[in-house]
C-alpha cells in the first residue's frame, strides 16, 4: 500500500485470511478503478508463498469504503463456496463499534428496517414499512460509553444490506460520526466515517472450528476518547 501502513494480517491458513481492512479502501473492484484490499492481499500472498501466475482470492463480504475492520477472504474455492454458504444462512456473526452524536431514545434495542437502494446516488433510505423493492435490514445496538457528546454503541449486524447500519441509526436520530451522506454535519478529517467491523464469529469452513477474528480500533483522535 503506497502511503498507507502495512497490510495488518489477523488471521491466515491455507484456507482464508483476514485482514484489517483500512479506511478509504475499496475491498473489491467498483467503476473508479481505483486499487483495493483484494488487490493488497493477493500480492501479499504471492510475494509471500512465491505464488506463480494468479493468485485466487474469493471475496466473502464487502464494508463500505470509509468503513475500517475485518475482512475475510477465501484462499481456496471450497472455502468461497462454504463461506458464501454460511452468508445465506446468517451462520456469521459481525460486531460493529460505532461513534454516534445523539444517544438513542433506548440504551439498547432491535432496529427493523426496509433498506431501499437509490442506485444514481449509491444511497440507501430506511423505511418502517415494506417498499417495493427494499429488503428487511435488522440489527441490534446497546450503548456503551459516552464522552463528549460523543455516544459509543456495540451493533450485531443480522443481516448484510447496503450503508445498513449507517442508514438504521441516522433513521433514528443518531447518525455515525463523519458520515454526512447520513446526516452528520461534517466529514471526518480522514474522511472516514466512526464505524468499524470489530469481530466476525463463524466455524470454519474446512476445519469446523469456532473462529473469532478481531480487529483493533481505530487510533483516531475520536477513537481514543474511548480508550
Amino acid at each position: 500500500m503506497s502511503r498507507r501502513k502495512k497490510l495488518e494480517v489477523l488471521y491466515e491458513d491455507n484456507h482464508l485470511i483476514a485482514v484489517n481492512k483500512p479506511v478509504g479502501m475499496l475491498v473489491h473492484g467498483d467503476s473508479t478503478g481505483d486499487h483495493t484490499l483484494a488487490d493488497e492481499v493477493k500480492a501479499y500472498i504471492k510475494k509471500k508463498y512465491k505464488k506463480p501466475g494468479d493468485v485466487f482470492l474469493g471475496v466473502i463480504h464487502r464494508i463500505d469504503r470509509p468503513v475500517s475492520g475485518v475482512v475475510v477472504f477465501a484462499r481456496t474455492s471450497k472455502a468461497l463456496a462454504r463461506m458464501n454458504e454460511k452468508v445465506k444462512e446468517r451462520e456469521i456473526q459481525k460486531r460493529y463499534k460505532a461513534i454516534v452524536w445523539e444517544r438513542p431514545d433506548e440504551l439498547e434495542g432491535q432496529l427493523v428496517h426496509y433498506i431501499w437502494k437509490d442506485k444514481t446516488r449509491n444511497t440507501v433510505k430506511a423505511f418502517k414499512k415494506e417498499k417495493k423493492g427494499s429488503k428487511k435490514a435488522i440489527l441490534n445496538y446497546r450503548f456503551e460509553a459516552e464522552v463528549s457528546h460523543y455516544i459509543k454503541l456495540d451493533i450485531d449486524l443480522l443481516t448484510g444490506r447496503p450503508h445498513q447500519i449507517r442508514a438504521q441509526l441516522a433513521s433514528i436520530g443518531s447518525p455515525i460520526v463523519g458520515d454526512r451522506k447520513y446526516g452528520y454535519h461534517k466529514f471526518n478529517e480522514d474522511k472516514s466515517v466512526c464505524l468499524h467491523c470489530r469481530e466476525m464469529i463463524f466455524e470454519h469452513p474446512v476445519k469446523k472450528e469456532r473462529m473469532s477474528i478481531k480487529a483493533p480500533l481505530p487510533k483516531t483522535p475520536i477513537w481514543s476518547l474511548f480508550n
